[in-house]
């Protein structure tokens, strides 16, 4: 009798711990979903709140689940640390925006602990059982086809508008909003920064016919850290016309913009777009932005500049 106890619970307790395990994940990745829902960094207590109503749609053993312990903050790629960093530390490159999530069946926890089928046999009549996991939002080191915008934006423009610390844009203390900037020829900001440029991409074109398609379709082809991006100072006023204001895109970015040269792209950036001027002008004026998610597939791990690839599974 002791041994059929073991054959019907062994196998049972498996089931029951991968329900509890899929439980977790979907509560962390439901949870990670809403770390990029706001504009200005990681929106921690949506995360939090999001991860603990998702765990409620799912059921261990027959139980529906009530309850999970989730917690917010960083978590390190490289496993050093390996547990969760606190919401206040300065994050590296590999110390991304997430959600832990434990779901347990324990007394007074989702339905108590597990009954035992024949566990008299055993002297074990219930057990308890946990599974945790983590969800990450992780900016891209590559984009797929479609998904950037035909600009380039120095990094030197987001060191001045770009709060590292805490993953979003900086805020102008007099328009409490976050610092406008214009991408043109000639205007530079902090005494040497020229913000941005038109850039072909992976070609050197340097016509409007090219670069206003690219602002429809995106890049033709996936777009990598390293990349070699064409950089197109002084275009023609007549594509200023064709900006989608109102938009918010991903931007390529590079450490110089001021030449007409091949220049590595080293991260990708959010962007708003609030205005174009052509004319005499010729000008974008917009804004960094925080949580965007890309339209399409990316990969790898790339500095935080405010676009994010979908939430995945780090634990």
């Amino acid at each position: 009798m002791a041994l059929g106890a073991l054959a019907i619970n062994v196998p049972r307790l498996i089931t029951v711990r991968n329900e509890l395990q899929n439980a977790a994940d979907a509560s962390a990745l439901a949870g990670a979903a809403k770390l990029t829902a706001s504009m200005n960094g990681p929106d921690w207590a949506d995360a939090a709140s999001g991860a603990t109503a998702a765990a409620s749609l799912n059921k261990s053993d027959g139980v529906t689940l009530s309850s999970g312990t989730v917690q917010t903050g960083y978590w390190n790629l490289t496993g050093t640390p390996s547990t969760l960093e606190a919401q206040t530390i300065a994050p590296g490159l590999y110390d991304v925006p997430a959600v832990q999530v434990t779901v347990m069946r324990d007394t007074g926890r989702n339905g108590g602990p597990i009954a035992l089928l024949l566990g008299g046999f055993l002297n074990v009549l219930t057990t308890t059982s946990s599974a945790t996991a983590v969800a990450v939002a992780v900016a891209p080191s590559s984009v797929s086809a479609g998904g950037v915008f035909p600009v380039v934006i120095d990094k030197c423009i987001l060191d001045l508008y770009w709060d590292a610390t805490a993953n979003k844009p900086k805020i102008n203390p007099s328009t409490g909003q976050p610092y406008q900037f214009q991408i043109t020829n000639g205007q530079l900001y902090g005494g040497s920064c020229n913000a941005g440029q038109w850039t072909s991409f992976l070609v050197d074109a340097n016509n409007v016919p090219t670069v206003r398609g690219l602002m429809v379709n995106g890049n033709p082809t996936p777009l990598s850290i390293g990349d070699g991006i064409w950089i197109l100072p002084g275009t023609k006023t007549t594509l200023y016309s064709t900006v989608p204001v109102g938009s918010t895109v991903v931007l390529a970015v590079a450490t110089q913009v001021a030449t007409k040269s091949y220049a590595p792209i080293v991260a990708f950036a959010a962007f708003h777009i609030d205005g174009s001027v052509g004319g005499s002008g010729k000008y974008i004026l917009g804004h960094f932005v925080g949580g965007f998610p890309v339209s399409v597939q990316g990969g790898g791990v790339g500095p935080n500049y405010g676009a994010y690839l979908a939430p995945r599974l780090a634990k």
